[in-house]
């Protein structure tokens, strides 16, 4: 037996009870003829005390950092108890010890503060899994696992495997593409989610399904992104959009409850996707904090039946403002004081690549009443005014207006309200608030291609009163610079998506389940009979036998982990993760094959 309790087992209750202890040495401590060593292992770690007795025993077998030891002994109260730590109160005192195997220095310091880079540590990564950090990530990671599918087996959902080599048809991100050696020439493709496979599921009768499964897309990385990610993947028979969304803010508040302590008692609340993009510039709100978009000028666009809006900045002789598409603000709380050189590094943020703007235009309303602008000389203190009281400004705050083309604007701004959310503390990391924004356009309307594309998929199916709409409409498009008249961009897709602090966690649909409505949307998509019988004929015969109503939901759950545990980068929360790159540095893959191997696949490389 190698160990009789763990590291993080044992309390004042065990003293005077022999043990035995198996970990890896975190410290050694000599003071005099006596040592003092922690140990450690996954769950906790536990001081041991080496006596004068056994000091010519480690003269000749010494300890180092990362040493793999087992140790037996006597449980005893420290008599410099450390509040810090479980095992704070008790102590080992050695009788004897072994090491089982010996460490290389390691190339960086294995402790939350650790002096090792990234890149470093991703070279290593089985070495910084041993950090307490990366260890109650993984630890979150599993719990939310387990929540989940507690969850999902109460509520009578089936976990069901999907296969994992299947056809390339590309529609949204890359495929990875695998090559077969028993089919010279052809490949198969990684899912970039198992969609058709749990639509499937449903007309074969297994009314709930669920997976936690790998999904991949060849696509750039970030920090919220990964080639390789896992989803908690869901589809459900004889459902509506109010039974769907209803049992997943079941599924995410039981995940608060079970891995957070948090009882989320609060309605979710729901949105538009329209009134999202109006009041916060996306359609994955952070509501955690107001400073809402105040829209200052008359739509001429997607929003152009929205009322509230104010049209006093048109006829000043501001061209910034006359000419452009659209001129939002948001009013930021207590700000006026800013300085000079505060405002002129706000306008320098806004202008970065990343965020695309121009420039930036302030309005200062000052605690005594008065009012101060970059744009004084064109807006009278009155229309300065009656724009404050718009933007529901008080005295003290900083309006800060942005102008330009409609999407970008939109998309400028919303990123200055998290930036000054961010700056001002409102954005807190251990405060959750759930959204669902609903009502999102069943089309895109891509200029490239002067086609429609899938907002979501194209398996998404429309409002039931649009469905018709649809139907009865032809989708070409005659003028591409009027395509927002064309009935196909009025349509709204059953679709919903569930956002948390600003994040979209997770999103899905009703979807299509009759044949002649599936051609119509793949026809509407630009594709032909022939190329939709070849890339999806399974799933369209598969509707012609008895396919019932059913819908769905997938959450990014490394991306839930990662909010859940206040980082901003999912990678913390994956074992072995990719750099930004796409590279495994540890495995140093992807690499070359041998040309025998290249010979099997019939490949010859470029």
């Amino acid at each position: 037996m190698y160990r009789k309790h763990t590291c993080g087992e044992l309390r004042i209750a065990h003293a005077g009870q022999d043990t035995t202890l198996a970990g890896w040495v975190q410290t050694v401590r000599k003071f005099g003829a006596i040592t003092f060593v922690d140990l450690r292992d996954r769950y906790g770690i536990t001081q041991l005390v080496f006596a004068e007795s056994l000091s010519a025993e480690l003269d000749e077998q010494p300890l180092g950092r990362e040493f793999v030891i087992q140790v037996t002994g006597t449980v005893v109260e420290r008599s410099n108890r450390n509040p810090n730590i479980h095992t704070g109160d008790i102590e080992i005192s050695v009788k004897g010890f072994r090491i089982l195997n010996r460490s290389s220095v390691p190339p960086f310091t294995i402790q939350d503060d650790t002096d090792g880079g990234d890149d470093l540590r991703m070279r290593y990564r089985y070495l910084d899994l041993r950090r307490n950090i990366l260890k109650r990530n993984i630890e979150l990671r599993y719990s939310v696992n387990r929540s989940a599918r507690n969850y999902l087996h109460e509520h009578h959902f089936m976990d069901i495997e999907t296969p994992f080599l299947i056809k390339s048809t590309p529609e949204g991100a890359r495929d990875f593409v695998v090559p077969s050696r028993m089919n010279a020439g052809q490949f198969y493709a990684l899912p970039q989610s198992p969609q058709t496979f749990k639509q499937l599921l449903m007309v074969s009768g297994y009314d709930r399904y669920y997976q936690i499964v790998k999904c991949f897309r060849d696509e750039d990385l970030r920090a919220d992104r990964q080639p390789e990610f896992t989803q908690i993947d869901c589809e459900m028979s004889f459902v509506e959009q109010e039974d769907i969304l209803n049992m997943f803010e079941g599924l995410v508040k039981r995940i608060f409850l079970d891995v957070k302590g948090i009882d989320y008692t609060d309605a979710v609340q729901r949105m538009s996707w329209e009134d999202a993009m109006w009041h916060y510039g996306n359609d994955k709100p952070d509501i955690r904090f107001d400073m809402m978009l105040c829209n200052l000028k008359k739509p001429d666009s997607v929003f152009t039946d929205k009322k509230d809006y104010i049209d006093l900045i048109d006829g000043a002789g501001f061209n910034v403002f006359d000419n452009a598409e659209t001129v939002v603000a948001i009013s930021v709380p207590g700000a006026a004081e800013y300085t000079r050189k505060q405002t002129d590094e706000l306008t320098d943020w806004v202008k970065r690549p990343q965020i695309g703007m121009q420039g930036m235009v302030w309005i200062k309303c000052n605690a005594d009443g008065s009012i101060k602008s970059s744009v004084d000389k064109f807006y009278s203190e009155e229309k300065l005014k009656a724009i404050a009281k718009a933007c529901r400004s008080n005295p003290g705050d900083l309006i800060l207006v942005l102008a330009g083309a409609e999407e970008r604007t939109r998309k400028a701004a919303s990123e200055l309200r998290l930036e000054m959310g961010e700056r001002l503390g409102m954005r807190k990391r251990d405060e959750f608030k759930l959204l669902w924004v609903l009502d999102f356009p069943l089309f895109e309307y891509s200029d490239g291609d002067n086609r429609w594309v899938a907002r979501h998929h194209p398996f998404t199916s429309p409002k039931p009163d649009h469905i018709s709409v649809m139907i009865n409409n032809d989708p070409s498009i005659a003028d591409p610079a009027q395509y927002l008249a064309h009935p196909y961009a009025q349509i709204k897709a059953n679709a919903y998506d569930m956002v948390l602090n600003g994040n979209e966690i997770g999103g899905g649909s009703i979807r299509i389940f009759q044949r002649d409505l599936q051609e119509k949307m793949f026809a509407a998509l630009g594709m032909s009979e022939e190329e939709s019988l070849h890339k999806f004929g399974f799933l369209l015969g598969a509707f012609e036998y008895g396919a019932p109503p059913h819908g769905g939901v997938a959450f990014g759950f490394d991306r839930l982990c990662a909010i859940l545990g206040g980082s901003e980068s999912i990678r913390d929360f994956i074992a072995f993760p990719k750099n930004n790159s796409g590279r495994d540095v540890m495995l140093d893959a992807p690499a070359s094959i041998d040309d025998k191997q290249l010979d099997e696949l019939s490949i010859r490389l470029k």
